[in-house]
């Protein structure tokens, strides 16, 4: 009896030990899980705050970068409205004076040099009004667009076409404005010095709430697939990840290039 009762207490002794070990084996499993989701969330989140430390840090570093630009373009803008425009001005006026007293058959020649002085003129003060953004917000965004294209036309296209679809709405944002103005200029840019296209054509489609631009040239294209990176598509690229709008340029040899800009307003 005494022996039937202490083998009764040591196998109750033993399933108290047994499920003691459960016990602490698994409160063990749950702290070592709830320490490792911990990690991780910790882990995650200095990787998150990393990442947005990094975002917030390239897009001040682009920022600045435009800001610059900007003070750059418009020092150029004054400088050639102020300067070079004067200069030409005056040599419009001293080519006028000089007309007054030459022989007949060299007026006719002095006539024609006028003409092109007052030409450059004319582009000079276009070119500026381009670049100062300034005058680009004063102007507004379509006739901005309009003046660049009217000044490409007389210096490089056959024709050029700005075509408006939907109700117009203002561009809340001008800081953004002047960002999608910049990127058309780089096009143009890229279209007069590589494309040999004579045809330029804009489109702006005014949605509810978005900003649809196609900009297409009819010129030799390139390869998108293979084409190097130039600092063009890159300065058109990172200007339009700065204000969240969506870029696709697409091209084929011979089959000109296009420009697709979504931005939401």
């Amino acid at each position: 009896m005494v022996l039937a009762q202490q083998e009764q207490t040591i196998n109750q002794e033993q399933i108290a030990l047994i499920a003691y070990v459960i016990f602490a084996s698994f409160l063990l499993t749950i702290m070592v899980i709830s320490f490792f989701i911990t990690f991780q969330k910790r882990k995650n989140k200095i990787l998150q705050d990393k990442f947005k430390q990094e975002q917030e840090f390239n897009e001040e570093i682009l920022r600045t970068k435009s800001e610059i630009q900007e003070q750059t373009l418009k020092h150029i803008g004054w400088e050639l409205h102020d300067n070079v425009g004067q200069l030409l001005a005056y040599a419009t006026m001293q080519l006028n004076m000089l007309a007054t007293k030459t022989p007949e058959d060299l007026k006719g020649k002095i006539s024609e040099t006028s003409n092109i002085v007052k030409e450059s003129l004319k582009e000079v003060r276009s070119l500026s009004k381009s670049l100062n953004n300034e005058v680009v917000l004063n102007m507004g965004f379509e006739d901005s667009i309009l003046n660049e294209l009217n000044r490409l036309k007389r210096m490089k296209f056959t024709t050029t076409e700005l075509i408006i679809t939907g109700s117009q709405k203002p561009i809340e944002n001008k800081k953004h404005e002047i960002v999608l103005f910049r990127i058309l200029q780089e096009f143009f840019s890229n279209s007069v010095k590589y494309s040999e296209a004579d045809s330029l054509n804009v489109i702006l489609d005014y949605l509810e709430d978005q900003l649809l631009i196609t900009v297409t040239d009819n010129g030799k294209g390139f390869d998108a697939t293979s084409v190097e990176k130039g600092s063009g598509l890159i300065n058109m690229k990172s200007r339009a990840e700065l204000i969240n709008a969506t870029f696709d340029l697409e091209s084929q040899p011979n089959e000109g290039v296009t420009l697709k800009i979504n931005y939401t307003n």
